[in-house]
């Protein structure tokens, strides 16, 4: 038998989805006439997760992530120091120019060398 602490850590976190194939296991589990707990405790998801993949799949009949509406957020500012001040905190031995590559590389943003040493600045890194 689980413990709670164990329960909850191996729960899937807010800004995770769910797999494809769990998705078509809970619709497996569904078409085998099995109750919406059985197929949460199984799978060790939520019901009202599972219950929302079934509902999905009734209306939809795809268990696919459909497109979100809207357009997608920027970046902000704080968002890009934490990844910074987490960067540097890793490794206080990169350069600006390697910083700038990395954050490039993750982001996918193109960031100067010269934005990357006045954000450090502003954090509070001074080199």
């Amino acid at each position: 038998m689980q413990t709670a602490s164990t329960n909850i850590c191996e729960r899937m976190g807010r800004s995770q989805e769910l797999s494809e194939f769990k998705r078509g296991t809970a619709i497996g589990g569904h078409l085998c006439n099995k109750s919406i707990r059985d197929i949460s405790w199984l799978l060790n998801i939520p019901r009202s997760t599972v219950s929302g993949i079934i509902t999905k799949w009734k209306q939809l009949g795809t268990t696919a992530t459909q497109p979100r509406r809207g357009r997608p957020h920027k970046m902000t500012k704080r968002a890009g120091q934490r990844m910074l001040k987490r960067t540097v905190h890793r490794s206080r031995q990169l350069s600006a120019e390697s910083i700038s590559k990395n954050l490039q590389t993750w982001c996918g943003l193109q960031i100067s060398i010269t934005t990357v040493r006045r954000e450090l600045h502003e954090i509070g890194f001074h080199g």
